[in-house]
């Protein structure tokens, strides 16, 4: 159970900070003001994400026992966000490269997780 509360809680964490970038690289004005005082309006936001990874993190650690497998499992996690969120904002469909990326990832789970 406690891994099912690590992976929802670094899915939401994920989800919001790369939405909260996927969002104004595609909406907001690129100057630098603008970019300003958009961060400065999601820093809420960033720390409620920030702990939701960091708890993410810490319950897949306490679940594997491992932290390079967690922290593996997290950027794993954040690869499968930031392609739903680029078909999502940049309509950009996965080609075939991207599967085989992400059989890679998977693979590299499967490498680090051996003893």
């Amino acid at each position: 159970m406690l891994l099912i509360y690590a992976l929802a809680l670094l899915l939401v964490g994920l989800f919001a900070v790369n939405g909260v970038f996927a969002y104004q690289s595609k909406h907001i004005d690129p100057a630098f003001w603008t970019t300003v005082w958009y961060q400065t309006k999601l820093i809420p936001l960033f720390f409620a994400a920030n702990l939701m990874i960091g708890y993410g993190v810490k319950f897949t650690h306490h679940v594997f026992g491992n932290l390079t497998f967690a922290l593996t499992l997290s950027k794993g996690v954040e690869i499968v966000v930031c392609v739903v969120l680029g078909f999502f904002f940049m309509k950009e469909v996965p080609k075939w490269n991207t599967y085989v990326g992400l059989v890679m990832v998977i693979a590299g789970f499967w490498v680090t997780k051996m003893k």
